[in-house]
């Protein structure tokens, strides 16, 4: 099952994007419900994490870059635990599910380096082993961009499968793309470019790669762009599931977009 905050059909911002992504979905043939209680529409970051046996652990959703507004985090135990009914393992450790990229089998996992100074009361080997036991899963640290304000791994890789991942194709600078196909090739994962371009430092509008994967489709990030057509074709050449291509600007315009607002649980 597929969920997505209520917020984004309530507020009149988000509601246009709701709607085209609540018919592309109802075309596909794919179920989707709506939590009620969230205090932003984020689902992927304060959702507990499902692993590879299916249980769920529940990380500490205190990002810094929220530090000034309080108000807009949820708290899972407190504002939406009752309306599901499995048991969780609660951790202490600060991390967004959006900094969580798993593979198809969940056997790895990407976090960027954002983990290291959202914990400064862990050392580095130590939050990464007990990362490992948490999530069951080797985990590849890579660096993250550091003008982003979440540093979330989804806005830069995403698994095609176990040796192979996606990430965004552009000219920088620092050399971050560079560095993180480094450090993947480093652990035998192998990197393909995929379209990117930048829109403004807190828009995820130019983001394709922060698609919703569901068991029979891809469903693409497009954002009016010339660009558009390229991600498409290159996504139909990359993927075996079908590309079904969706437009929610008006929510990437806010930071976030296929990926970010949605939360799945089987």
């Amino acid at each position: 099952m597929i969920y997505f905050s209520s917020l984004i059909q309530t507020n009149p911002t988000y509601k246009p994007a709701a709607g085209r992504l609540f018919a592309t979905l109802y075309s596909a043939g794919v179920e989707y419900q709506l939590i009620d209680g969230t205090r932003d529409i984020w689902l992927r970051d304060f959702m507990p994490v499902q692993i590879k046996d299916e249980s769920f652990v529940l990380f500490r959703y205190d990002p810094s870059y929220l530090e000034d507004v309080p108000e807009i985090k949820t708290n899972f135990k407190k504002d939406l635990s009752t309306q599901f009914s499995f048991s969780i393992t609660c951790s202490d450790i600060n991390l967004d599910g959006g900094n969580v990229v798993f593979s198809p089998s969940k056997e790895k996992a990407i976090i960027s380096d954002r983990i290291f100074t959202e914990n400064p009361q862990y050392k580095s080997y130590e939050l990464i082993q007990k990362l490992e036991q948490l999530l069951k899963s080797q985990i590849i640290i890579i660096p993250s961009l550091k003008t982003d304000m979440t540093g979330h791994s989804d806005g830069m890789v995403r698994f095609i499968d176990e040796t192979t991942v996606i990430g965004n194709c552009v000219p920088s600078e620092n050399g971050l793309e560079q560095r993180i196909k480094s450090v993947l090739q480093n652990h035998g994962i192998n990197v393909i470019d995929f379209p990117f371009y930048y829109s403004s430092q807190l828009s995820a509008v130019g983001c394709y790669l922060n698609f919703l994967e569901t068991e029979r489709n891809i469903f693409l990030p497009v954002f009016n762009s010339t660009m558009d057509n390229k991600a498409v074709e290159s996504a139909e050449k990359i993927f075996s599931k079908r590309i079904v291509p969706v437009n929610i600007n008006e929510i990437a315009k806010e930071g976030g977009v296929l990926n970010c607002i949605s939360w799945e649980a089987k």
